[in-house]
């Protein structure tokens, strides 16, 4: 009786909470509920702009602050006083799985971020760029031979899984469902959506942890030169041994999430603004570098990042209680007006005078920010390149989530 009873309960907070979501957006009409539905998704940056006239820092329904301006976004963002979990809480006491260093604050999340970062190296860049040109030549043959495709799933998506399965060491004949059990783990970035969802999560659950102790064991057997086996030799003194599979799923939802939104929201963007794909077309090697920073800006993969105040704070004359959450509202912040001319305006060839937040920013400043954006710059050149008469051939379809953003069907025609 008890699994019945726990499941029950579930169903039942979480059914209440999608009603309170629906009863305080489409009736009370606030923006935080709303970023949560339907018009959030199609269109969060008029609900960030409520905010902006609202004030630098807006108090929310549910105890927490948010803020969309871009110098309190990236000042809470740098600020040690902020952490990505309150203080004294563990992971099983505040999400459904342990999200490795990304959700740990210091001394921890330093430990693990240390044995990661090496893999996404200035040098290690170099020895991907080679994989990165021949898989995207690959995708965009096949793409050329049927003349109309998906942009997410003929080029977007298997783009980043081909790279991070090389990184990682996983095996190719496993590709396939690697990316679909990531692609599950990441759409539970706001949290279950339903008993259904819940269902899928446990299943890639198991069968990620089946495959990752297969890899481990494995490359025990078989050392090679890839993630896996530096982990393991890591092993101990670096990292203990409930922290590897962790670490590694990790690499998978952020190595696959952000970049494949990133190139999702990339050529949404272009298409929906003709004369800078013809800017980009026109100059593919300079042009396609700029238009991956402009996007990070406009429309970038990841919207959101909360932060709790580790002890009482005071931002902008607001007083922020120790555990406290302040939402900065990324998206937001990469439209402000006080740090960008314009904002509103997609323009490759804008000049920075200021730095996006799309990568977060301060310690958890997103560690596989260099891979993406290689990854990005790659797959947006060369598509300039081969298919300079790229356009629209169906209705865009966007993923059910207000932190990360991004298509899950983009239909195109090589023209």
């Amino acid at each position: 009786m008890a699994p019945i009873r726990q499941v029950l309960s579930f169903a039942t907070g979480l059914y209440r909470q999608r009603a309170y979501m629906a009863y305080a957006g489409y009736l009370r009409r606030e923006p935080m509920a709303l970023l949560q539905l339907r018009p959030g998704r199609e269109d969060p940056y008029a609900l960030y702009e409520r905010f902006r006239r609202q004030g630098t820092m807006v108090a929310t329904p549910l105890g927490s602050w948010v803020t969309t301006n871009h110098r309190l976004c990236g000042a809470v963002l740098r600020d040690r006083r902020f952490g990505v979990r309150p203080e004294g809480l563990t992971f099983e006491a505040d999400e459904g799985f342990d999200a490795s260093f990304l959700g740990k604050n210091p001394p921890d999340h330093t430990r693990l971020r240390r044995v990661a970062a090496p893999a996404f190296s200035a040098k290690q860049m170099m020895d991907y760029a080679p994989r990165v040109e021949e898989t995207v030549a690959a995708l965009l043959g096949r793409a050329e031979a049927t003349g109309q495709f998906d942009l997410v799933s003929g080029l977007a998506s298997p783009l980043p899984i081909a790279v991070i399965t090389d990184l990682l060491g996983v095996p190719d004949a496993d590709a396939d469902d690697f990316a679909r059990y990531g692609a599950a783990f990441g759409s539970a970035v706001d949290g279950v959506r339903s008993l259904s969802h819940a269902a899928r999560l446990q299943e890639a659950g198991t069968a990620l942890t089946k495959l990752f102790e297969g890899l481990f064991a494995l490359r025990l057997r078989e050392p090679a030169d890839d993630f896996v086996t530096r982990l393991i030799d890591a092993e101990g003194d670096q990292v203990r041994p409930e922290e590897m599979l962790p670490m590694c799923i990790l690499l998978l939802i952020a190595g696959f999430e952000t970049t494949v939104n990133l190139i999702g929201n990339a050529v949404n963007a272009l298409l929906d603004h003709p004369e800078q794909w013809k800017a980009l077309c026109a100059d593919p090697e300079a042009m396609a570098p700029r238009a991956v920073e402009e996007v990070l800006r406009f429309d970038p993969p990841v919207q959101r990042a909360i932060r709790f105040a580790l002890e009482p704070v005071e931002l902008d004359g607001k007083p922020v209680r120790r555990n406290q959450a302040v939402v900065t509202m990324i998206g937001g912040a990469n439209r402000d007006p006080e740090a960008f001319p314009d904002p509103n305006r997609f323009d490759i060839q804008r000049e920075q005078t200021g730095e996006h937040l799309a990568f977060s920013s301060g310690i958890h400043y997103c560690v596989g920010a260099p891979l993406a954006r290689l990854e990005a710059t790659v797959a947006l050149r060369m598509l300039a390149e081969r298919m300079p008469g790229l356009q629209r051939a169906g209705a865009t379809r966007r993923r059910n989530s207000q932190t990360v953003r991004g298509p899950i069907r983009l239909p195109v025609r090589v023209g």
